[in-house]
């Protein structure tokens, strides 16, 4: 009987057992958004921590399963199909069946185990009823794109109509990648029985893989892969203050599923265009204007460009080269409220084309100056 270690759910996600639902969801989201397969891409470790996450997220999203687990564990499948059969598992003192301590059985040979009880049971009992083939029902696969925007966009929200490449059913098949006939080796029940010591145990079917159908010609549309490949449009909000680098996920609106199961999620991995003037660092910008050398010296009062129009900034007299003046709340938006600061980094312009009297006035001013501003730089030692 194959046996494997299980992590505790509530430890998968990093809360505590008394977590509540929204904290289980955030605590899901951040842990997506870090280990996704698609960010991740070549990384075992990566997916394998992924289907971790998604399995804990399953049983503790839902009350049902959740209280289930809290109760028998990883045994909590077990008792949730015991009661799709009627059994009441929380009442009656039913003890799911175990395979010793810190192990679980596999979940296909406990259902497999479990169903074939049932049928026997039908058998005796003289119901008539077999179990009827194990549909396969798989959520559509997540999808994520690159989302190019402008800094004006994330500086005050934009709606943005993407074009999304996505795998859809392939419509002429439907998902099933051509006409199917049952399967031979099960007859269609999707399940195979096995004899194991006095057990005759029913487990999956390993040519239909549980299906009970196999193509028996390929799809002329699709190939034979059940799905096609196509374009959606879809629209998105995007949130003022958005960083870059931040994903935003369109729940429903990735790849659909088979058979009517739920479609994907959409995620959208934001890129902040270069912009020409403003440099961003956090919920700062930074700016350079050109002034005078009068203008640095006497002092002035210059117009400045911001995201938000132009505003008058004073110049303080003797103001060097590279020196920031800060315009504080004309940054990018917090998510807390308020926004950040605008510093503006002054650039001293020397004229080229001086006039000989620019040229005569200027050297009246140095023989004035006799300063130097040089002295006390670093001297090597000798």
């Amino acid at each position: 009987m194959p046996q494997r270690v299980k992590r505790d759910y509530y430890e998968i996600l990093g809360v505590s057992r008394n977590a509540t639902d929204k904290e289980i969801k955030q605590a899901y989201r951040r842990l997506v958004r870090q280990y996704h397969p698609d960010l991740n891409p070549n990384s075992k470790e990566a997916e394998e921590r992924f289907k971790e996450i998604q399995e804990a997220y399953e049983v503790l999203s839902d009350p049902e399963k959740r209280r289930l687990y809290d109760r028998f564990g990883h045994n909590w499948r077990t008792a949730w199909q015991a009661k799709q059969q009627g059994i009441d598992v929380e009442n009656v003192g039913w003890v799911p069946p175990t395979a010793g301590e810190g192990f679980e059985w596999e979940w296909t040979d406990l259902r497999d185990l479990f169903d074939s009880f049932s049928d026997w049971l039908n058998g005796f009992f003289g119901s008539g009823t077999t179990r009827t083939r194990r549909s396969r029902v798989s959520r559509g696969r997540d999808v994520e794109v690159e989302l190019e925007i402008d800094l004006e966009d994330a500086a005050f929200g934009s709606t943005k109509r993407v074009t999304v490449p996505v795998e859809e059913p392939c419509p002429q098949c439907e998902g099933e990648g051509g006409t199917t006939r049952p399967c031979p080796t099960c007859g269609g029940s999707g399940v195979v029985q096995q004899t194991r010591g006095f057990f005759s145990i029913g487990a999956t079917c390993s040519r239909c893989r549980g299906e009970g159908t196999v193509v028996e010609s390929r799809c002329t549309r699709c190939g034979g892969s059940g799905t096609i490949q196509t374009n959606r449009t879809v629209e998105v909000r995007i949130p003022a203050g958005i960083e870059d680098g931040a994903v935003l996920r369109l729940a429903g609106q990735g790849a659909r599923g088979r058979d009517g199961s739920p479609p994907g999620d959409l995620y959208l991995r934001v890129k902040i265009r270069r912009h020409p003037f403003f440099e961003r660092q956090g919920d700062d910008l930074y700016c350079e204007v050109p002034i005078t050398f009068a203008e640095a010296a006497l002092g002035a009062e210059i117009e400045v460009p911001t995201l938000y129009g132009k505003v008058k900034v004073r110049v303080p007299p003797g103001t060097q080269s590279g020196q920031l003046l800060r315009l504080a709340n004309l940054g990018m938006p917090k998510r807390t409220g308020g926004r950040g600061d605008l510093y503006v980094r002054v650039t001293i312009v020397v004229p080229r084309d001086l006039t000989p009297k620019e040229r005569q006035l200027i050297e009246e001013l140095q023989r004035l100056r006799a300063d130097n501003p040089r002295a006390g730089l670093w001297q090597p030692r000798r």
